[in-house]
């Protein structure tokens, strides 16, 4: 376990520069909600990391759906939802609920739930819900552990990497949600389910370092500060703590748990294990790409693809079943 690195260091730096030093202090507090809701209450912050390229979105959509142009809303909806009708979606910690508005374009669906402790982003997705006449999706400020689940009541729960963020997830997978699953109800994930708390080991630690090392410097000039990106240490304990207490707390629990309690129906691989660490600060470089940045991508994608042929995926879409009835 890494307790405190050079990457915690430069983060923190980041975090002055992108949000002042209040968002700092804010940090140093006993309550760990608020510590929480701190990393997610803000309408946005600039940033650069991999979900913000165009290419990696393309890719992930190639590794889940079988095609480049079709996300995993239209995908589930397509291939296990059609024919349906009346469905209900509950999302617990929805934040921007981007993914969620997606679903809400179906006419499948007649109830989606976001919820999240952050009411920033839920009023944001409000306004959005309403200016594109969706009428069929609602929002409320709802820490999880708190939320009154009806039983048998939705046909759906979703989690987009936030699921990462709750603990004690044999009970809360195998009890508050399945009971809250209508029969044939099914469990939709898209999620970091590596190391708890980012503590890659070291080999993948050497892996991203090469993959570094592979880009010219002139493209690891990190998003808004005189530095570059030369070398990956990883996530201390310290600093992951401090700046989110539920940041990835059990993290490699939720295959193991929601495979023991649900059946499988549908499971992708998408990689993360080398591209989120290598191309975080330095993604601004590669949305608007050339024949350069081009090939450099490419080379990362084979990278990962050849690591990930003898290691677990850190991020998985599954769609998953309640069992037993």
């Amino acid at each position: 376990m890494r307790i405190l690195t050079l990457d915690d260091i430069i983060e923190t730096y980041a975090k002055l520069n992108q949000r002042g030093i209040n968002f700092i202090v804010s940090k140093f507090q006993f309550n760990k909600e608020r510590r929480s809701k701190t990393a997610f209450n803000h309408e946005s912050i600039k940033s650069s990391n991999w979900w913000i390229i165009p290419e990696v979105i393309k890719r992930w959509n190639k590794l889940v759906t079988g095609s480049e142009n079709l996300s995993i809303e239209d995908f589930s909806v397509k291939s296990f939802l059609r024919g349906q009708s009346n469905l209900k979606m509950l999302s617990l910690g929805s934040g921007n609920c981007n993914s969620e508005l997606k679903f809400a374009k179906h006419n499948q669906f007649s109830e989606i739930l976001c919820t999240d402790i952050s009411e920033i982003p839920l009023n944001l997705a409000k306004k959005i819900a309403h200016k594109k006449g969706l009428s069929n999706i609602k929002f409320q400020v709802q820490n999880a552990n708190t939320f009154n689940f009806p039983k048998s009541y939705y046909d759906i729960i979703y989690f987009r990497a936030s699921l990462h963020h709750f603990e004690n997830l044999e009970y809360f997978i195998s009890k508050s949600l399945k009971d809250s699953l209508k029969k044939n109800g099914y469990l939709i994930i898209d999620e970091y389910v590596g190391p708890n708390r980012l503590q890659f080991p070291k080999h993948q630690i050497k892996t991203i370092n090469d993959a570094l090392k592979s880009i010219p410097k002139k493209y690891r000039k990190r998003f808004n500060l005189k530095l570059y990106k030369n070398k990956v240490y990883g996530s201390g304990l310290l600093r992951m703590i401090l700046a989110d207490p539920s940041e990835c707390i059990e993290s490699e629990k939720i295959l193991p748990t929601i495979r023991t309690h649900y059946k499988t129906v549908y499971e992708a691989n998408y990689g993360g294990n080398i591209l989120l660490s290598t191309l975080k600060d330095i993604s601004h470089h590669f949305i608007n790409l050339n024949d350069e940045t081009s090939k450099i991508l490419l080379n990362l994608f084979e990278k990962e693809d050849l690591y990930l042929e003898n290691n677990q995926s850190d991020f998985v879409f599954g769609i998953y079943k309640k069992e037993g009835e």
